[in-house]
């Protein structure tokens, strides 16, 4: 609500007070220049369109009322976002997060398969709680998954995920046993109930300080990393479209810019007549 109250100021500041927000002088034309100035005093892209959101709603509201007969707002073009690398780990990392869970018990066991599940299959978080035992095929390091919209995938997770699961499974049968319970669930929590994303994020925060690691990645961030590593080894676009689960291969196609822009530092580095 401030931030909405502090856009509409500072546009009735640039028409010259509050009183010419109706009154006409708020036309298509304003709209445009008052963009012109935000650019010109350095908001970036993201800051006008939120600005633009809030006045298109404020006139919105005034049309509806009968109060002006347009919205000048909804003939003016949003700022086209820039898209946003995603972040990504180096290899060193990711491994020093698996080997962060080491150990024999239950959490070290579930934590070290939910991970190498997450990296293996370069799984949405969401897809791998949602994961049954029927849906794993670890003989053939497969699992059905449900991605966005229902769709279902054959992921491969790798032999090292695999092997993951299979340790950890015997701990989960006898937690299981223990509580008197028995769901279908592939990844439970010590209620041998399903474990949900948030609880993900949080192992993964734990096993990122376990590991030494300076920030904090997100579940998300295995996945872009799964993206990142098969790309720089040399893994086909489309095979890794197909690998996510991504409907289109455009939304694939931002990983190519991340490896790009690495190979140009990597060049920079090395190469004698780079600079």
């Amino acid at each position: 609500m401030r931030a909405y109250a502090g856009d509409l100021g500072r546009f009735s500041e640039f028409l010259g007070g509050q009183g010419r927000l109706l009154d006409g002088g708020a036309d298509v034309s304003a709209v445009r220049r008052f963009l012109g100035r935000l650019h010109a005093d350095g908001y970036d892209k993201a800051s006008m369109a939120r600005m633009l959101s809030c006045l298109r709603t404020f006139y919105d509201y005034f049309l509806r009322c009968g109060r002006i007969p347009a919205n000048p707002v909804r003939q003016v073009r949003t700022p086209r976002l820039d898209k946003k690398l995603p972040e990504f780990l180096e290899e060193a990392e990711v491994t020093a997060i698996l080997e962060s869970a080491c150990g024999d018990e239950f959490a070290d066991l579930r934590d070290r398969a939910v991970l190498e599940t997450l990296y293996g299959g370069g799984l949405r978080v969401s897809e791998a709680m949602g994961l049954d035992l029927g849906d794993l095929q670890l003989d053939q390091g497969f699992a059905t998954v449900r991605g966005k919209g229902g769709r279902e995938r054959l992921a491969p997770l790798g032999s090292c995920a695999a092997q993951a699961i299979v340790r950890y499974l015997p701990a989960r049968g006898a937690l299981l046993e223990r509580l008197g319970r028995n769901p279908d669930a592939a990844f439970v929590n010590k209620n041998a109930t399903r474990l949900n994303v948030r609880s993900v994020r949080r192992i993964l925060a734990v096993r990122a300080a376990l590991a030494g690691l300076r920030k904090t990645p997100s579940p998300h961030t295995l996945r872009h990393s799964f993206a990142t590593h098969l790309l720089n080894r040399g893994a086909d676009l489309r095979a890794v479209q197909e690998l996510l689960g991504h409907a289109n291969l455009t939304t694939t196609q931002i990983y190519t810019h991340v490896t790009t822009h690495r190979l140009k530092e990597v060049y920079d580095k090395a190469h004698p007549r780079s600079r």
